[in-house]
């Protein structure tokens, strides 16, 4: 199975970032998500949440407090004709004030919405019941 990790990042207001993957990714193009990457070998997935946080939105670790790590959820799909056998390890994070985010090229926007609103978008596989387990 393939580690990764994805980060909800919430904010003082109670606000949750989603990101919309770019077209230059290699899987899910186009659907909403949280910061996501994969764990390299012997780097630890909290290691690998945190700099994912940096590249993709330029948030340093003093930034931001690890409200909950959730347990693994392991899972199979098929996305663009490719299956994919994912270990998927989330992460809660509460940003420590307010930043302009630097988005890298994995995503061509993002927003902060009140995570009930969720439904309303197309996510990654899980997301959805992953921001329905934490915060709702």
């Amino acid at each position: 199975m393939t580690r990764v990790v994805t980060c909800l990042l919430i904010n003082n207001e109670g606000k949750l970032l989603i990101l919309k993957r770019s077209k230059m990714v290699k899987t899910y193009k186009s659907l909403w998500g949280g910061i996501a990457g994969y764990i390299e070998e012997n780097e630890k997935p909290y290691e690998t949440a945190l700099k994912e946080i940096r590249q993709e939105v330029g948030i340093e670790k003093k930034n931001v407090n690890l409200v909950k790590e959730i347990e693994p959820i392991g899972f199979s799909d098929i996305d663009d004709g490719w299956k994919y056998d994912w270990l998927l390890h989330p992460f809660l994070f509460e940003v420590k004030g307010t930043y302009k985010l630097r988005i890298n090229w994995e995503h061509s926007e993002y927003k902060w919405i009140d995570p009930c609103e969720i439904e309303s978008f197309d996510t990654v596989p899980y997301f959805k019941d992953i921001v329905s387990e934490v915060l709702l």
